[in-house]
This record gives C-alpha cells, sequence and structure tokens, in this order.
C-alpha cells in the first residue's frame, strides 16, 4: 500500500506541474499578476529592524527570504521566531523523513537557510510547540505563548514585525498572526505589521475563500539583487521539497518580488 500511495503521490505532483491542470496554480498566477501589477505599490527596505515569525521552519525563507537578505545586506538587526517544530509535516508521507528526526532536521535546516540569508544563530528563536496544534491550545498554553511573545517584542523593540496573512488558509499560519496581533497590543510598543502570503493564493480554489478584502494595502519589494540567495536558501529545505507541490515552490523561486500587505496595530 506504501508503494502504491508514494507512486500515486509522485504522479499527482508530475501532473500537477502541467499549469493546464492544475486549477490552483492558474488561481495563484492571475491573483499574484493582478496584485504585483494593479493593486499593490513599491516598497522599498527601510532602516527599521524586525522580527519575522514564521509558524514552520521554511516559510520564513518562502515568504520573506528577499527581505531578510536585504536588510541583512545594510547590518540591520534581524531576529527570527519559529513557532512550531515542525515534527508532524510528514504525518501523511512518513517514508519521505523519519517524525523522530524531523525536529532536528528542521531546526538545521533553518539556521542553515538563515545564515545564508545572513541571520546568526544567536538571533534565531525556537518555540518548539506541536505543528497543526496552534488552534488547539489550552489556555495555560495560549497565556506563555502570548507572555512569551510579549517578552521578545519587548526587548528586542523591533520597528517591524512580518507574520504570515492572517487569511493563510492554514490553521497555524492563521494563528501565529493571532498570536503576535494579541502580543503586540499587550506589549505598548509602536511598530509596523506587516503580513506576507504563503497559501492564500493556493489554496482559495475559483476565488470562492478569497475575498479582495483580504488583499487591500499590498506592497511590492523587489529583490532581484539577493534573489539567488533567497534560492540557495529555499533548497536547504530538503525535508520539505517532497512534499510541497511543484509549481508552489516554483513560484517562490523565481519571483522577482515578494509581496506584503501592511497592517497598523493600534496600539
Amino acid at each position: 500500500m506504501q508503494k502504491i500511495i508514494m507512486y500515486l503521490t509522485k504522479v499527482f505532483y508530475k501532473v500537477g506541474d502541467i499549469p493546464i491542470f492544475n486549477p490552483l496554480y492558474i488561481h495563484a498566477y492571475i491573483i499574484h499578476q493582478w496584485l504585483l501589477n494593479f493593486r499593490s505599490q513599491p516598497l522599498s527596505v527601510n532602516q527599521k529592524s524586525a522580527i519575522i515569525f514564521s509558524p514552520h521552519q521554511d516559510d520564513e525563507t518562502l515568504g520573506c527570504g528577499g527581505l531578510i537578505a536585504l536588510k541583512r545586506e545594510m547590518g540591520i538587526p534581524i531576529k527570527v521566531i519559529f513557532l512550531t517544530n515542525g515534527q508532524k509535516s510528514h504525518i501523511a508521507t512518513p517514508w519521505v523523513q523519519p517524525p523522530e528526526n524531523l525536529i532536528q532536521v528542521r531546526k538545521q535546516e533553518a539556521t542553515t537557510a538563515l545564515h545564508i540569508l545572513g541571520v546568526k544563530v544567536s538571533n534565531i528563536h525556537f518555540f518548539d510547540l506541536i505543528d497543526g496544534t496552534l488552534n488547539h491550545l489550552s489556555n495555560e498554553q495560549y497565556q506563555n505563548t502570548i507572555k512569551h511573545l510579549i517578552e521578545l517584542i519587548q526587548t528586542f523593540k523591533p520597528g517591524e514585525i512580518y507574520v504570515p496573512h492572517r487569511k493563510d488558509n492554514h490553521p497555524d499560519h492563521e494563528c501565529t498572526y493571532k498570536f503576535v496581533k494579541a502580543a503586540i497590543e499587550q506589549s505598548q510598543i509602536e511598530l509596523d505589521l506587516l503580513q506576507y502570503p504563503i497559501w492564500i493564493f493556493w489554496l482559495s480554489p475559483l476565488f470562492i475563500k478569497l475575498k479582495f478584502s483580504y488583499l487591500t494595502g499590498a506592497y511590492r519589494l523587489y529583490i532581484n539583487s539577493v534573489l539567488e540567495q533567497k534560492k540557495l536558501a529555499i533548497t536547504v529545505y530538503k525535508s520539505q521539497a517532497p512534499i510541497l507541490p511543484p509549481r508552489f515552490l516554483k513560484s517562490f523561486l523565481l519571483n522577482h518580488h515578494e509581496i506584503f500587505f501592511k497592517d497598523q496595530p493600534k496600539i
């Protein structure tokens, strides 16, 4: 049975890599091009320090790899915070990577990828929550998480914070936004909050779940000068490549822009 599943998975990915057979690709492409060309403003890298909050090891590089590299080139302080340990990412494909190895594998991939982008290990923090559980935390776990987030924000005092899009069609991503938003409001620090999209274009088929109100306040950052760095950092995440649709990865590997949505929190 396992061999059959592996075979069907490979066939699905190969067929799905042909745009005409993949409505998700067509949908993502249309929305992305519409945003880039008609609904976004240019964004320049500023001198503000930043915290990148990533639900899983790879989201930070996919969504913000260019931004991180550009800021680090300018010597701007960056911290990257991972909320989950990634141990359940291969729950449906355990033959690809044994679950008992995943936590350490993904941590090593993250530190290596971020080293390529210019972030030191001392500026990487792992919360080690279990992926897939952020929307099921007990009240005590939730309060401890918010408390820890507040401490990090108040200690580092960033000028900007980056989180996954609030409607990113993944529970861990959307919870990351909610947790960070709550922590910012309680931290009493004035800063800019920006959302980066990972799955929102891909998991809203035929525009059914995707409202245009979700896509307001879009900005595009030109990352061509550091695109090769970003590509190299993405390829470090070898554990993730076999379980992600090829076209999904290509959309990040080949894109000369990163898109962000500004969200000004009320302090």
